[in-house]
């Protein structure tokens, strides 16, 4: 299961938020989004949890959870929308 995890500090690296969510099971990736230029995090990131139960406890223990000072909102993520989808018009 792929979490989307918001409102992280700038200053929370990618081993730091694999820890938080180890605290609820294996996480098989962590993924900080960054600016392409400055390299700073945008402030949320992606957590990959192979077993659905243990993503689920981690979406209930992390509600309400501080990271450096933080309360980071966890949520199921969303699937990518098409950019290269166009809309029909009739």
């Amino acid at each position: 299961m792929n979490l989307f995890v918001g409102n992280l500090s700038r200053d929370v690296n990618e081993d730091e938020l694999q820890q938080e969510f180890e605290k609820y099971g294996k996480v098989s990736k962590v993924t900080i989004i960054r600016d392409m230029f400055t390299r700073d995090s945008k402030g949320f990131g992606f957590v990959e949890m192979p077993a659905k139960a243990e993503a689920e406890a981690a979406i209930q223990g992390m509600r309400g959870h501080t990271i450096k000072g933080k309360g980071v909102n966890v949520n199921e993520a969303r699937p990518p929308k098409d950019k290269n989808k166009r809309k029909k018009r009739r």
